[in-house]
């Protein structure tokens, strides 16, 4: 007989390793420990009944129930999924070899080399024999084929271990004995896959009975994996049995590895799915949208292709007001859609290109270019209507002009006219003394002056009246008749003047005395009077000051006014004593007064009240002086309240515009948790927009307090305002950069190290921190990341890469434009192929798939999407009601039509 160890070293299997390679003596000794001979015994007898009962049979005794070869070569053809040679049924020794037999060649067909292992011993229940013989079907059918990143079986399975708990604590896969023995391995790999049926925080360590009693028995109940081993034999070994725990934790792999396949297939397809319905979606907004606008703009055009003259500038004015209610009502909203129509076609087209489908084409007359012609001819329509108006509009104010205009004229001249042939035709020179004849033929004089100025408005009178019958005007007729009366009055007055001229000439040698102090009165009343009306003015003054000084340099000039009070009473009092002068002259020598002094209206009773005026105002304007006095102090203390809050405030928004530009760049972190932080730092500058509302309401006081400058700041209210809008944009715009990101990173698979590398460079480049790179500076960024730009092509290449990043040709490259680039270049997209191959999964490997297996894989609206659009299977092997996934695949990608 042969040593079961010695076989075992040196079988193998797929004809490209030895797997069985034994690490040390230590466990060349332990192999013949009956407690790893137990715990193989139960595992592959579990593991094999796990396959057998798919055939309605089991095994108890795994070396008696193989002897005779039958149920070994059930076992083969349920894990091989082959039919073997048809078994001998006698009973005899020789019908069992050759059974056996069978089911050795057949495992040797399939590249395993069994060493130093017979039929005979199989037959003859040779235990260690049967076990090794079970261990090499086992690597053959259920460890061989798994492997992770191209690892052995046994390495591949280990690595995928390690990979599964590696986020669990006190879990350190290392090997396939000692490190399952407390248990914690086996339920971290359950909770991994299936968090619902594992409560991992409430295992302890130092409990592994209950540990693996836990695990074998959920995994028994909800997974279908048959319990191979006992916790007991577990713990109370000192190495567990490697083989033993290699086969069952396969077990879990092939349960769990099954499961996975189907939901990435379910979540490829949901995915590719979901963006084809929602470009669909965008798709059928945009021909809505363009269509709407397009008839929008075909009953615009008419309206203002129309030139409908009105006969007044009121009616012309109404259409004007109407246009004016289009620009500023009617055509806004629709400057919007074409804008956001714009925007939609350029996400659209955007997302297309990332999902790899093929570019948008809208329907004939809808592209964005016969949008903007039909814009274009509007705009143009639009002009020549305003255009049109404003000339109507002129034309028609000219004509109104020139109505009003001799209107106003001829209304000044009759009222200049009203009462002149009653003054020419009175008698008043007859009880007149000299002084008042001569002063009456200066007025007179005056007068002819003033006659011969007023020949010009009458001429101008006449030669309207005579433009506006030209024009055609539609009131010409009261025009006219009211030009004639003008012309007649007109000449009356020249005979009139003539005839008074020779009556004050006849009058003035008639009289003889004159009276000379009245001249005298006059001389001195004059500038005394205005010095009154100055000081009165002077003192009823509305004052406007800004500062205390202002009113300070009043209230000196005011003590000052006062001052002269008593010399201008002086004067006062001697310009009275000549009026009492000519009384006492007229009295002594009987000369009767005809009345006011010719020489001037200022009489001795309107001299002494204004000065009594002037008089009551003095301590008015003390009281008023003093009350603006008050008044600038008060203000004073407003400026400087102002002036602490916002040196506060413009302080506090220059730091934190200084901390947002070194975050910007210094952001370190997963997107997700730069995002985090940024949205918290957000909060934070939200925080302080109390202080800005405080000092909005200083402001409010200082407006209404009317004051205009504060020499205790430079700040005003409208600079940190600005500022603080600014500071709130520069953080929103932080943040929606760093969700183009994540959107990028999404979109293409671009890693977090790539994102990170990405902006060190790009942050390493963008000397002038403004947030976008000149053509020198993204050239030296690409040759950082070692993209050859400088290859046998020359310049064209990184000219070529500069019309894709800068379109606009700006001359700058934005950071969403450079990862846009670099995403492009570096990753890969979904393809037909990977979707064809996904509906394969879910199609259980048919060229068709049902109605009914897209319903249960998939979520019901996108089930519905497939079913609708899928193209019935024409193959051999379909069945009723059969669909084509195939050519719907492809037709995702614009390889075919949908």
């Amino acid at each position: 007989m042969v040593d079961y160890h010695a076989a075992n070293n040196q079988s193998s299997f797929g004809g490209v390793q030895v797997y069985m390679e034994q690490e040390n003596d230590w466990d060349r000794d332990l192999l013949l420990d009956p407690a790893w001979e137990k715990q193989q015994r139960k595992t592959f007898t579990a593991w094999c009944n796990s396959h057998l009962r798919k055939s309605g049979t089991q095994i108890e005794n795994i070396e008696e129930d193989f002897r005779d070869g039958l149920k070994l070569m059930l076992l083969l053809e349920v894990i091989a999924g082959e039919r073997l040679p048809k078994p001998e049924r006698g009973k005899m020794r020789v019908h069992k070899i050759n059974n056996v037999n069978k089911a050795l060649d057949f495992i040797a067909s399939k590249g395993v080399k069994l060493v130093s292992i017979g039929a005979e011993e199989i037959v003859d229940g040779n235990a260690k024999m049967t076990l090794g013989m079970i261990w090499t079907i086992i690597l053959r059918f259920a460890i061989q084929d798994i492997s992770v990143e191209e690892t052995s079986a046994k390495e591949g399975l280990l690595l995928w271990c390690q990979r599964k708990t590696a986020p669990y604590k006190n879990v350190n896969v290392q090997n396939f004995h000692i490190s399952w023995k407390d248990g914690l391995a086996f339920n971290a790999l359950i909770h991994r896959h299936r968090p619902d049926l594992i409560d991992y925080d409430s295992l302890r360590k130092d409990d592994p009975v209950t540990n693996l009693n836990n695990a074998f028995e959920v995994a028994e109940k909800h997974l279908d994996i048959p319990k191979m081993l006992d916790a007991e034999d577990i713990v109370g070994t000192l190495r567990p049995d490697e083989k033993a725990i290699m086969t069952y934790v396969s077990c879990f792999y092939h349960a769990f590895s099954g499961a996975q396949k189907a939901e990435t297939a379910a979540n490829r397809i949901c995915k590719v799915l979901a963006v084809n319905q929602e470009n669909e979606q965008m798709m059928e907004d945009y021909e809505k949208l363009a269509s709407d606008l397009l008839e929008w703009i075909r009953r615009t055009v008419p309206w203002l292709e129309n030139r409908t003259q009105e006969k007044t500038v009121n009616d012309m004015q109404a259409k004007q007001e109407d246009f004016r209610d289009y620009r500023c009502v009617h055509k806004p909203p629709k400057v919007q859609e074409k804008c956001q129509l714009e925007i939609s076609f350029n996400t659209l087209q955007t997302k297309l290109r990332l999902s790899n489908r093929p570019a948008f084409m809208p329907s004939e007359g809808r592209m964005v270019s016969d949008i903007n012609g039909a814009w274009h001819t509007l705009e143009g329509a639009e002009k020549g209507y305003e255009e049109w108006i404003l000339s109507e509009i002129r034309r028609l104010e000219r004509l109104e002009h020139l109505a009003e205009k001799f209107h106003q004229k001829a209304a000044i001249h009759e009222s200049w006219t009203d009462g002149k042939e009653a003054m020419l035709t009175q008698k008043d020179y007859e009880t007149s003394t000299l002084s008042e004849v001569k002063a009456l033929l200066r007025k007179h004089e005056a007068f002819e002056s003033d006659l011969a100025a007023h020949q010009d408005r009458v001429e101008q009178i006449a030669a309207i009246a005579q433009e506006l019958n030209e024009l055609d005007y539609y009131d010409s007729a009261s025009v006219n008749a009211r030009c004639q009366k003008i012309c007649d009055q007109w000449d009356s007055l020249g005979v009139l003047t003539l005839n008074r001229k020779e009556s004050l000439e006849r009058t003035e040698k008639q009289l003889a005395s004159i009276d000379e102090l009245y001249l005298e009165y006059a001389k001195r009343a004059a500038p005394f009077n205005n010095w009154m009306e100055g000081a009165m003015e002077d003192l009823q003054d509305m004052f406007i000051v800004h500062n205390i000084e202002e009113i300070q340099g009043l209230i000196t000039a005011h003590e000052q006014f006062k001052s002269t009070l008593s010399e201008a009473n002086k004067e006062r009092e001697a310009i009275q004593s000549i009026q009492a002068e000519v009384q006492k002259i007229a009295q002594s020598n009987g000369i009767k007064l005809s009345g006011a002094n010719p020489y001037t209206t200022i009489t001795p009773e309107s001299i002494d009240s204004k000065w009594e005026k002037a008089m009551a105002m003095v301590p008015l304007r003390d009281t008023a002086l003093q009350d603006e006095l008050n008044k600038q102090n008060s203000n004073d203390t407003l400026r400087a309240k102002f002036a602490t809050q916002a040196n506060t405030v413009g302080a506090y928004i220059q730091e934190k515009m200084e901390e947002i530009g070194r975050i910007s760049i210094e952001m370190n972190g997963t997107l997700e948790d730069q995002l985090t932080n940024l949205r918290d730092y957000q909060t934070n500058i939200m925080s302080y927009m109390p202080e800005i509302n405080k000092l909005e309401g200083s402001h409010q006081l200082i407006q209404e307090a009317l004051i205009f400058d504060n020499q205790y700041t430079s700040y005003t209210m409208e600079h940190l305002r600005v500022g603080w809008e600014q500071l709130l944009t520069t953080i929103a715009r932080t943040i929606n950069e760093v969700e183009n990101q994540i959107l990028t990173r999404d979109a293409k698979g671009i890693s977090q190290e790539q994102l990170f590398e990405y902006r060190a460079s790009f942050n390493h480049f963008d000397k002038d921190h403004s947030g976008a790179l000149k053509a020198e500076e993204f050239k030296a960024c690409l040759i950082s990341l070692g993209y050859d730009v400088e290859n046998d092509k020359g310049d064209s290449e990184f000219t070529r890469i500069m019309s894709i990043v800068d379109p606009n040709g700006s001359g700058a490259v934005t950071f969403q434009a450079f990862i846009d680039f670099m995403s492009t270049e570096t990753t890969d997209t979904d393809t037909a192929d990977q979707v064809i191959a996904s509906f394969k999964i879910l199609a259980s490997d048919k060229n068709f798939i049902t109605a009914e297996e897209l319903r249960r894989e998939l979520p019901p609206d996108q089930a519905e999407y497939c079913i609708a659009r899928m193209a019935p299977y024409s193959g051999p092997d379909g069945v009723p009601g059969a669909l084509d996934y195939m050519s719907f695949s492809t037709a995702l990608y614009g390889e075919s039509d949908l």
